[in-house]
Formats: structure tokens, C-alpha cells, sequence
């Protein structure tokens, strides 16, 4: 997967909003809620960050390539070093599913008016 490809998948879901934050990372958010953040610095090779659930996210962590992400690991989000860590489509779940834990983390209102 590659960056671009990343977007337009992000794109796709409903209600998702861009962002640069931090000078170069590119956030994808609902509701201004992070879940997803890639790097545009290329000496990053490219790293993408997202959120998953705990038993997730021990998985992910066992697998080369994938690590706690930075700051976040707290809050069970795990970073790719690289883009072929992961298949495509298990980056897409991924991304869905870490989605899918923002939304509904959001207040209740806030979730019905997004629906």
C-alpha cells in the first residue's frame, strides 16, 4: 500500500477529515478524532500509525515490522515501520477498524447526528 492509496481509502469512509499536524504528519480524524496518522517525511519510510483493541494490538506487536507507535501505545495504537509489515487488506481492516473504535468512542449525540 502506499500512501496515496491510504488516502483514497480513508476518504472513503464517512465524515473522515484530513489534517498535518506536527509539521508532517497527515492525520485522518472523525469528529476531530485521530485514527489514522501517516508520516510524510519520507526518512520515516512512510510510517502509518492507528488504533486497535487490546488483544489487537498484542498481535500486531508480535509481528516484524510492527511496533507500539510513540506516545500512543498507552491508548493500544501500534505503528508500521514499513508498508509491507502488513498485507493491503489487512491494512484496510486495520484502518477500518481502528475507525470503527474512534467512532464509538464518540459522545452518543455526536455519533447519531453522524449516522
Amino acid at each position: 500500500m502506499t500512501l496515496d492509496q491510504l488516502r483514497k481509502f480513508c476518504s472513503k469512509l464517512p465524515h473522515v477529515t484530513e489534517d498535518v499536524k506536527w509539521g508532517n504528519d497527515l492525520c485522518f480524524l472523525i469528529a476531530e478524532k485521530m485514527f489514522c496518522v501517516a508520516s510524510l517525511d519520507p526518512r520515516e519510510g512512510n510510517r502509518v500509525s492507528f488504533k486497535c483493541t487490546p488483544e489487537q494490538f498484542a498481535e500486531f506487536i508480535e509481528r516484524d515490522g510492527v511496533i507500539p507507535a510513540p506516545y500512543m501505545a498507552r491508548n493500544h495504537w501500534v505503528s508500521l515501520e514499513k508498508w509491507s509489515a502488513l498485507r493491503d487488506e489487512e491494512i484496510k481492516q486495520a484502518v477500518s477498524d481502528s475507525y470503527a473504535l474512534v467512532k464509538a468512542k464518540l459522545p452518543k449525540k455526536l455519533q447519531q447526528k453522524l449516522a
